[in-house]
């Protein structure tokens, strides 16, 4: 979002979500007041996001959303076998990472924070999208 009033919300809402983390009242109060902007600026996909959370977070008091899984195959998952064949190894449930709602609110904050970049506007998607499919 480039309106410079629209910025300092959004830092406002990152740095309160760092040093306290969700405070419901304050947090859709703030993401109320930012949603304007993005209207404004004619970006749909991101009034859409900031109502969803906002919504999400009136009704469940948290933000149950996990940060979007990275979709491609990471070197490690596969190895060579001794017949120099590729075999895929399946990562153990330990080591995936905890679930943490402040984090995944930060992030999604952060990508709404520089939406031009086109990847941060199909992560936005992957959040809408789980926050239109949430069930608790």
């Amino acid at each position: 979002m480039n309106n410079s009033k629209a910025q300092k919300i959004i830092k406002k809402i990152l740095q309160d979500l760092e040093h306290a983390g969700i405070i419901t009242n304050t947090l859709v109060a703030d993401l109320k007041e930012l949603r304007p902007y993005a209207v404004e600026e004619k970006r749909p996909v991101i009034a859409k996001a900031i109502r969803l959370t906002y919504e999400h977070i009136e009704e469940y008091y948290t933000f149950d959303i996990p940060i979007p899984e990275d979709d491609p195959v990471d070197e490690e998952d596969t190895i060579v076998d001794e017949d120099g064949e590729m075999e895929e190894v399946e990562q153990e449930e330990t080591e995936k990472r905890e679930f943490n709602a402040d984090e995944s609110l930060i992030y999604f904050i952060n990508l709404i924070k520089d939406a031009d970049n086109k990847h941060n506007i199909e992560e936005i998607r992957e959040y809408n999208k789980a926050l239109s499919d949430y069930e608790f």
